[in-house]
């Protein structure tokens, strides 16, 4: 599989935390190149768990970038939203404040609308087109360097969020018609408000750190996302009916600061793509285990999974294609990808 093309920018943010390897104190503002004594760790902002795959794979890229720059570039993933919510993080890469992120496809469709192809439902086949797709340079490289220039953020590649379905607290859906008048958390993206309406039921965007209680206190009836998600953060407790509507094959994005990047060496950045390469291939390997551990965990606690009508719920959603490709860049994308199906 190819590898992200990702453009080089110019300087360093001064928030970067710098500091001499193997010296006890100091601090320091010049280039960790390769040959270099000076050390830089990048702070990572996720918003899952300690024992999601993401979590896992991004701490193993972390590990083999230090090894393979002999401890020149450090990444230090900040799980369980202790930087903030997925809603700030691209502002807080664009400026520095943080140097990498895990963001969803609706939070980049904020900022440039072509990306709200990759949360479309049919766009992908499954997880393996998916994951074809997201490093094919060829296909991704102009949309993932497109935010470089006016948002000084490098998109550095992709990551599976698997099929999504919906979960309920007081029945199984079987249907759309089963929804009618739920109110369904989403994300803040036009594209999974429309998802939802045209299911017939009530969309309510919320942070993805408050759907838990929002679920217990019942200012919502329901959410959707993967079956990893739904265990590792304890949402089968409050909303034990999970219906497999697979509407659609989320994606994930680890997003840099343009600048940061910027700054590594040749070998450092050749490292840092591997690493990458690495890290994404292991999160793919580690969803298919892992989905299967969360379905039977979530069982133990109560948790009802059901194979429901998930024609039903594609055939209602399907008009969302032409209602959100309305550009000739989105039709172009929608369009390559869908040929690296056939």
């Amino acid at each position: 599989m190819k590898i992200t093309r990702l453009l080089q920018a110019s300087a360093i943010i001064g928030v970067a935390a710098i500091t001499l390897a193997g010296c006890a104190g100091g601090s320091g503002g010049g280039d960790a190149t390769a040959g270099s004594t000076e050390s830089t760790t990048m702070k990572l902002a996720l918003n899952q768990t300690q024992e999601h795959p993401s979590f896992l794979a991004l701490e193993a890229f972390g590990e083999e970038l230090s090894e393979a720059t002999e401890g020149r570039w450090n990444i230090e993933v900040y799980p369980d939203s202790q930087l903030g919510d997925q809603a700030e993080y691209i502002q807080s890469v664009s400026d520095g404040v943080i140097d990498l992120a895990i963001v969803s496809a609706p939070q980049l469709e904020n900022v440039n609308d072509d990306f709200v192809v990759f949360s479309l439902p049919t766009v992908f086949d499954s997880i393996d087109h998916q994951m074809t797709v997201l490093g094919d340079d060829e296909v991704v490289g102009d949309v993932y360097a497109s935010l470089e220039e006016s948002n000084n953020i490098t998109v550095v590649g992709g990551l599976t969020q698997g099929a999504r379905s919906i979960y309920l607290k007081d029945r199984i859906a079987q249907t759309p018609d089963d929804l009618a008048g739920k109110k369904i958390r989403v994300q803040e993206s036009p594209v999974f408000i429309s998802m939802i309406n045209a299911l017939g039921a009530s969309p309510t965007p919320m942070a993805f750190s408050e759907v838990y209680t929002g679920l217990q206190s019942g200012v919502i009836d329901g959410a959707e996302n993967n079956e990893i998600s739904y265990f590792t953060q304890k949402h089968y407790e409050v909303a034990p009916f999970f219906s497999f509507t697979r509407h659609l094959i989320g994606a994930d994005f680890l997003i840099s600061n343009t600048d940061t990047l910027a700054k590594m060496s040749e070998a450092d950045r050749a490292a840092f793509d591997e690493g990458w390469a690495n890290a994404w291939q292991e999160h793919t390997d580690l969803w298919t285990t892992q989905t299967e551990e969360a379905i039977a965990g979530a069982e133990e606690g109560g948790a009802a999974f059901e194979e429901v009508d998930s024609e039903a719920f594609v055939e209602a959603l399907t008009p969302l294609l032409d209602e959100f490709i309305t550009t000739d860049s989105q039709q172009t994308l929608y369009d390559a990808i869908r040929a690296t199906a056939e």
